[in-house]
């Protein structure tokens, strides 16, 4: 055991919320096991009112429903006892990022400005039990001889983590705990404003990162596969402009939302946005197609077809960022399903005149209705299996009819069985025509990760 630990008391915490959202989720459960570098030398536990439905599939998770915490205190009445327990201490949990995130954000919301040093019995367990086939709680406690009791209940998970904990203290010979406490990285060059807390509690994993003003306004919303590096990134290098010194004045806090992949993270960055609107974010703002193709029937009753620009809001067949492209998708279809060209207005080219007789219109009709039938058939539904979080979860994307509907992340016990579960599991999203980009060109690269659905069924077994 590391000798100075016992000059060190640790909060050994676990929560159980409503979610994976820091900014939309809310805690149900805490316990706060203190522990003096040997063992616990004492425990707290409450249920918490989390002021809003706690959805089913966390209830199938972790036992704990609406009728539970109907009469618990809300955190708001606990915030400042939590404080108490937690201030001066060193923060200890299992993905320890999860639980302090959503604490110090919920704490903020109470008033109350908490930052902590920290340490991950993930990543802990990693270096001085390397080699392991998991590192998730359950997994790492069978591996070790640790009953585990009440799985996914905050009290049961915070005793095994301090048990955890304890063992690794013992293993620890070479001070590696104390070291990782006192680390403190040169390359840390922040704006004056930003507490150094912030950037101590970003992950190296994949997420998304926001900047904030001095009001806690988003005003800048980025992703990276390493999180704490691209912030890092930000403030480092020799670009001294007005504009760019500005804009790291503004900078008084920097928060993050982990993502179990590049792709998720891509997505919410972008959903991110359209819902902030950040001040500094311009890239993926003018990110919209211009053109798109159109159905629509005359007078005549002939079914006519048409490339034209795609104002906001409006609805088309297919959209397309150049005019061109949807033009020549126009000319290929129509090739392919004998329609007559007449019918068709390739962009802001001349319609295509000719003295020949026009086609039964019947016939014309079931030729337009064909390749609608074929546009509709290639605007599939299916879902990308991703990696979660961690290990104990998987991300999915879901696409419904060739439109993104939505994601989010499921437990591996919770491992939908029908199209209609998993829809309800995941958040809906309003997508783009970006974001659709990003999922089919996924789709295209990596095909094994995709779940094709039938109707309201999976065609292949998660």
């Amino acid at each position: 055991m590391s000798k100075s630990s016992l000059e060190t008391h640790y909060a050994v915490v676990d929560i159980e919320t409503t979610g994976g959202s820091v900014s939309n989720s809310r805690i149900t459960e805490i316990a706060i096991l203190i522990h003096d570098g040997e063992k616990v030398i004492s425990r707290w536990h409450s249920l918490v009112n989390p002021e809003m439905d706690i959805p089913m599939h966390i209830t199938a998770l972790t036992g704990i429903n609406d009728e539970m915490v109907a009469k618990a205190p809300t955190f708001t009445a606990l915030a400042s006892e939590v404080y108490e327990l937690l201030i001066t201490k060193v923060f200890v949990a299992h993905n320890v990022n999860f639980d302090y995130s959503f604490l110090r954000g919920q704490l903020a919301a109470c008033g109350l400005q908490w930052d902590a040093p920290k340490l991950c019995t993930v990543r802990l367990s990693r270096k001085l039990f390397p080699g392991l086939p998991s590192y998730s709680l359950g997994k790492i406690c069978t591996k070790l001889g640790i009953t585990l009791v009440d799985r996914h209940r905050a009290t049961g998970d915070a005793t095994a983590t301090a048990q955890l904990f304890s063992m690794l203290l013992e293993k620890d010979n070479e001070g590696m705990i104390l070291g990782m406490l006192r680390k403190v990285s040169p390359e840390q060059r922040l704006p004056p404003n930003v507490p150094m807390a912030h950037f101590q509690a970003l992950p190296e994993s994949t997420g998304v990162y926001y900047f904030h003003d001095h009001k806690g306004k988003v005003i800048y919303v980025g992703k990276a596969i390493n999180v704490k590096k691209r912030v890092v990134s930000h403030f480092s290098g020799n670009n001294g402009s007005s504009r760019r010194q500005s804009f790291l004045r503004e900078i008084y806090g920097i928060s993050f939302e982990p993502c179990g992949s590049e792709l998720m993270a891509l997505l919410f960055e972008c959903a991110e946005i359209q819902r902030l609107w950040p001040l500094h974010n311009r890239a993926l703002k003018r990110f919209e197609p211009k053109y798109g193709l159109y159905h629509y029937v005359a007078v005549s009753g002939y079914s006519h077809l048409a490339v034209g620009r795609l104002p906001k809001q409006q609805q088309c067949l297919k959209a397309f960022d150049k005019e061109t492209d949807g033009v020549n998708f126009l000319v290929e279809k129509s090739n392919q399903f004998e329609i007559d060209p007449r019918f068709c207005r390739y962009g802001r080219s001349s319609p295509f005149r000719t003295a020949e007789p026009l086609p039964p219109i019947d016939q014309h009709n079931r030729s337009v209705d064909n390749l609608l039938e074929g546009i509709g058939n290639q605007q599939s539904s299916f879902i990308i299996v991703l990696n979660g979080r961690t290990q104990d979860e998987r991300g999915y994307v879901y696409v419904e009819k060739g439109m993104f509907y939505g994601m989010g992340y499921l437990d591996n016990q919770l491992v939908p069985d029908d199209a209609e579960m998993l829809k309800d599991s995941v958040k809906r999203y309003k997508g783009n025509h970006y974001m659709l980009q990003l999922v089919m060109s996924f789709a295209e690269r990596f095909p094994s990760a995709i779940k094709w659905l039938n109707e309201h069924t999976f065609q292949a077994h998660l």
